[in-house]
Parts: structure tokens; C-alpha cells; sequence
């Protein structure tokens, strides 16, 4: 980063549901962000923010302090570090990269290793909260690289988050973000039973939701979600798409490291099953549908 007073200087690649709320974040913190993704509207979006637009990679990190990066997967990950147009080739030497997309751990590691090559530091940094979470700058970041660079990055996360932790080594964060995604996936499908079985019971879902949250089975997930059980609204904060990708790096790694997740597994079917069914574009919430649908609920279009 600048060792000057002044806040470093951003480059935001990825302005999707979450990427976009976050960098606005920086940019009311005080930070200059430059931003480019693929769509145009998005960046149009984050100029009248108060940032600047980049026609390319190339032009939004080659001044950059510190490069974020918030895309869909591995993948894409791959496509925007590496290669001739890529981040790594552009970003300046001692550049600060933190890439908080969810991927797999070892693509983590691998680009730590090549941005090492290059004189740039990494940090994985994903995050849990949803697009809620985003937009209210209350995001869990779970971070994995070495203590130094988490000190120089941490004032600048927590403009984007509330619980920010340093888990260990490179990797370390898409490991911890793995077991947050199983645990919200469990969580879900779980109240989703349940919403189907008190309604089935005759039982008043709003009054049952509230007393139920107040107890032992309260969550983050039934705070959060709530409103989408009872009003059926699946706009998607995070897509069945990908937590669908993302149960698949869970049970990936945990076979590699021979940890059984019996219920993990069931619930990866269930959400590789609903978005077989057209439902991949859907919040996650909408895992009540295929619950509604094996208990022989008309669920409409």
C-alpha cells in the first residue's frame, strides 16, 4: 500500500450483487476505487458513486495499491489474474491483492504462489453475509495469508464487514468459507422443513418463525430469511447457482482431507437437484421449493 497518510488507491474487478455494494462501501469510507467488470451498466453504476470506470484489468490496476477481486469462481478467478491481460501482469510490484470470491482452497494457494512470481502479496478474503450484508457493510470475512499483509488490509475491510479474522496461511479463508456454506446450506434446507410442516399443521408460519428465532433454533439464516419463506420472494441475494458450486468445493475438500459429511452430501444433492429443476437463478431460500415439491405442494410457475 502508499506509505503516505493518504488512503490507498483501489482497483474493484467484479461489480456483481455483492462486488457492487462493496466497493461503494470503500468509496463512502473515503477510498478511490477504480472498477471494471464485464457489464457496462455496472460500471456506470460505480461512477455515479463517486468511482471511477476502466475500459480493462489492465487500466484499473496498473495504479493501484490494493486490487479486489469479486467474481463468480475459480474460473473466472484464473481468467483475470493470469495471462497477458491479466492482473497479475499489470498490478504494480508490492501491489496488495485480495481476492474475496469463494473458490477452492488450492486455487487460492496456487495464485499466491504465481502473484509471489510477480512481487504482488495475496490474501484470500472471502466473505459470508449475503447481499444484505454487503449493502449494510456487516460482511463476516474470513481471511487466509500471511499476518502482515491482514495488518495492512484490515482497516480497509472493515469498511466492507464487521467480523474480519486472519484463519491462517493462504487458503486458510476459502477453507473456513467452504464450512460457512455448508453450514448455511444445512441451515436452510432445515428451516425450510420446517416452514413446510407448520404450515401442513395449520400452525400461523409468521408467529412460529418468530417464537422459533427467539429459541435455540434461532439463526443469522432465519433472521435473514424470513421474509422470503413467508412471502415465497426469491430474488436472488445469493444464487442456487452458486452455493450449488460452492457445496461442490466443500465435499471436494473434505474428501481430500477425509472428513465425512453425511448430511452435507444430502443437502448437495438437494441443491444440485433444484437447479436441475430451473431454479439455479433463485436465492437459496428457494430451497423451500424442493421441499414443497417432495411433500406435494403446488408450488406454481
Amino acid at each position: 500500500m502508499s506509505t503516505s497518510t493518504s488512503l490507498p488507491r483501489v482497483a474493484w474487478i467484479g461489480l456483481g450483487i455483492m462486488g457492487s455494494p462493496m466497493a461503494e462501501n470503500l468509496i463512502k469510507a473515503g477510498y478511490s476505487v477504480t472498477g471494471h467488470t464485464l457489464e457496462q451498466n455496472k460500471i456506470d453504476r460505480l461512477t455515479a458513486a463517486g468511482g471511477t470506470g476502466a475500459a480493462s484489468i489492465a487500466e484499473a490496476v496498473r495504479d493501484a495499491d490494493v486490487v479486489i477481486t469479486m467474481v463468480p469462481a475459480s474460473p473466472q478467478v484464473e481468467a483475470i489474474a493470469y495471462g497477458p491481460d491479466g492482473i497479475l501482469e499489470h498490478a504494480r510490484p508490492g501491489a496488495l491483492l485480495i481476492d474475496m470470491s469463494s473458490i477452492t482452497p488450492q486455487t487460492s494457494v496456487d495464485l499466491a504462489k504465481a502473484a509471489a512470481d510477480k512481487g504482488v502479496r495475496v490474501l484470500d478474503a472471502p466473505v459470508s453475509g449475503g447481499e444484505a450484508g454487503a449493502v449494510e457493510a456487516v460482511l463476516s470475512i474470513m481471511v487466509g495469508g500471511d499476518q502482515s499483509d491482514f495488518d495492512e488490509a484490515e482497516p480497509l475491510l472493515r469498511a466492507l464487514g464487521k467480523t474480519i479474522v486472519l484463519c491462517g496461511p493462504h487458503g486458510s479463508g476459502q477453507t473456513v468459507k467452504a464450512a460457512n456454506q455448508l453450514i448455511v446450506a444445512v441451515n436452510i434446507q432445515a428451516c425450510a422443513e420446517a416452514v413446510v410442516f407448520l404450515e401442513k399443521s395449520g400452525v400461523d408460519l409468521s408467529a412460529a418463525l418468530d417464537v422459533l428465532n427467539g429459541g435455540l433454533a434461532g439463526s443469522t439464516v432465519l433472521t435473514r430469511k424470513k421474509e422470503n419463506f413467508l412471502k415465497r420472494d426469491f430474488a436472488p441475494g445469493f444464487r442456487i447457482d452458486l452455493h450449488h458450486k460452492d457445496m461442490g468445493i466443500v465435499t471436494d475438500a473434505a474428501r481430500n482431507v477425509g472428513a465425512a459429511l453425511p448430511v452435507g452430501a444430502v443437502v448437495a444433492n438437494l441443491v444440485a437437484s433444484l437447479r436441475a429443476q430451473g431454479d439455479g437463478g433463485l436465492d437459496h431460500s428457494a430451497l423451500l421449493r424442493g421441499v414443497e415439491r417432495l411433500s406435494g405442494t403446488d408450488i406454481g410457475s
